[in-house]
């Protein structure tokens, strides 16, 4: 018997090591394979990284990082849920994969409920192999598309949680693996470095645009700008500084105690304009009385509680004060729709310093125009006394020259002449005394003696002329309101009738303030007819019996009718 090996084994001695080569070869392959796969998503991991790193617009940075997350992992559906500052709720929510068309049938984006909300609770990577299996699942609402396979990953900020990326369905129908886990997490750790770099750059151009307003502002009011013109530029910039809907500017009107909505910029700027709310407002006189801003996620409720007045969509809300303490004007509103972005801490704290600007800005306004107003009025008083103590003592001068030279006249005509010359210095001397009680008026009202020039001037087209006024005495502060009111209604029932039946050329109105009132208004018509009727007239006589004076009418030589009102004036 011989040890030598037969023919199979020999052959089995030479495929053994053959099929052990395929083996490896196989294994080679393998490992190769993987090699390239982890070599190509590394790729693609860097250049998502570039990508994103690369974008400095907040909204552009989400939607890029989703996008780059489901095309790493192969998912179907991707979404970033940004968090509240409270860490409780979603305020955001970026979909890739889903049409407009299941959007608009879902309706709003989910508040943070089922997984959504463990994942806030528990900001750590969790994989689902079906979704509907969890005990945190609240199922999906009527027209969500379905899902089953399930990787959250949480984004971080520094220490802060800025939201979760989920992503469902895998494309290969396949389960989410550690892998996946993995290189998510290292684009969302990147992701937070590309967020923190486009949050400070929107807080830069945001904080830009506040010095730019405020600047703007300032440089309005000192220059003269009407305040309501430089309201509503508040309204406008402080909408675009803390990209709201709506923004409001809402003054205190401490007489009405309630406070007036100046000016509005936005969604329903043009409802909001003009409107009243009072000074026991829930909100705003909140915020007016304690000097402290509010802000709210969604202010539907409290503004239902507080009895708005305008039927207004109201979601995340901020009110700051306009000014602090003795200078507080009133508040400054920014206001988005239901389901809009709420108002950041960053935000508030802007739009504070800018409505704390803008409230200097108006008082050193105010000053400014009340240092106007001072000067003006100390130039008129000046005027006014120049005008008493030099024209007019010149003009008496003048007149008692003339007076005494009619005495020493031989000649009629001359005596004549120099009388009408003396009376038309009368006349002159009562105009400037006009003149002078209309400077010395203050320009805070309107005055009695403008009103009356106002009526007079507003007749001028039905008359078809201008007539003459002369107003001579103490009308702004001798005559009482009640008596003022009666007078305006006296002269425009007169000039009526003088347009209605003279047919006159021309018509004096003249109005002496002594120890009566007395208007006195001459036309050079046809006078009063006999038989004709006097409803006008009767009125007219009745205002005086009101004040206890008297009326009475006359043909005036030559053609014309006389009128004379004249009522006593009250003591004090």
């Amino acid at each position: 018997m011989t040890d030598e090996p037969g023919p199979g084994e020999d052959k089995a001695r030479l495929i053994l090591p053959q099929l052990q080569l395929d083996d490896l070869l196989a294994e080679l392959q393998t490992r190769l394979e993987a090699a390239r796969s982890t070599r190509d998503r590394v790729h693609a991991l860097l250049e998502a990284v570039v990508s994103i790193g690369g974008e400095l617009d907040l909204e552009t940075v989400l939607r890029r990082i989703t996008e780059a997350a489901i095309t790493l992992v192969d998912a179907r559906y991707g979404a970033l849920g940004v968090i509240d500052e409270e860490g409780e709720h979603l305020v955001q929510f970026v979909t890739v994969g889903v049409t407009g068309d299941e959007i608009g049938a879902i309706g709003h984006w989910p508040h943070g409920l089922g997984i959504l909300g463990l994942l806030i609770k528990e900001p750590q990577a969790l994989r689902l192999p079906d979704l509907s299996e969890h005990t945190e699942s609240y199922g999906f609402p009527a027209g969500h598309p379905p899902m089953r396979t399930f990787l959250g990953v949480p984004i971080r900020v520094r220490d802060e949680v800025f939201g979760n990326l989920y992503l469902t369905e895998k494309a290969d129908g396949g389960l989410f693996d550690e892998e996946d886990e993995v290189v998510v997490t290292a684009l969302a750790t990147a992701a937070g470095v590309a967020i923190e770099n486009a949050r400070l750059y929107q807080e830069a151009r945001r904080r830009e645009r506040w010095l730019e307003a405020s600047a703007e502002i300032s440089t309005a009011l000192l220059s003269g700008t009407d305040p309501h013109q430089v309201t509503a530029v508040v309204a406008e910039r402080a909408r675009e500084i803390a990209d709201a809907g709506l923004a409001t500017v809402a003054l205190i009107d401490e007489a009405g105690g309630e406070f007036v909505v100046e000016a509005a910029d936005g969604t329903e700027a043009d409802r909001m304009r003009g409107l009243r709310v009072p000074r026991s407002h829930s909100i705003a006189g909140d915020v007016f009385a304690k000097g402290t801003a509010l802000r709210l996620a969604d202010g539907a409720a409290a503004a239902r509680e507080a009895d708005t007045p305008v039927d207004l969509e109201i979601g995340p809300l901020l009110v700051v004060p306009l000014g602090a303490g003795s200078s507080a004007r009133g508040v400054l509103s920014v206001i988005n729709a239901p389901g809009g972005p709420a108002f950041s801490e960053g935000t508030q704290r802007l739009l504070e310093a800018f409505a704390a600007q803008a409230a200097v800005a108006l008082e050193l306004a105010d000053r400014r125009r009340d240092a106007e107003r001072l000067a003006l009025l100390e130039d008129r008083d000046r005027i006014a006394k120049d005008l008493h103590d030099t024209v007019i003592q010149r003009l008496f001068a003048i007149a008692m020259t003339l007076m005494a030279a009619i005495k020493i006249t031989q000649k009629r005509e001359v005596a004549v002449r120099v009388q009408r010359a003396v009376d038309d210095l009368d006349d002159t001397i009562r105009q400037i005394r006009s003149s002078i009680f209309a400077l010395q008026a203050t320009g805070d009202e309107e005055s009695l003696r403008s009103r009356v020039h106002s009526l007079v001037d507003d007749a001028a087209e039905q008359l078809g002329f201008s007539p003459s006024v002369r107003l001579d005495g103490l009308l702004d502060t001798a005559v009482d309101d009640e008596t003022g009111e009666q007078l305006l209604a006296v002269v425009r029932e007169a000039l009526s009738n003088v347009a209605r039946h003279a047919q006159a050329g021309e018509a004096v109105v003249a109005i002496d303030v002594g120890d009566d009132l007395t208007l006195r208004v001459e036309d050079d018509g046809v006078g009063i007819p006999e038989g004709g009727r006097r409803s006008g007239l009767r009125n007219l006589g009745e205002r005086a019996e009101v004040c206890g004076g008297s009326f009475d009418t006359r043909r005036r030589p030559g053609g014309g009718t006389v009128l004379v009102w004249r009522v006593p004036l009250k003591d004090g």
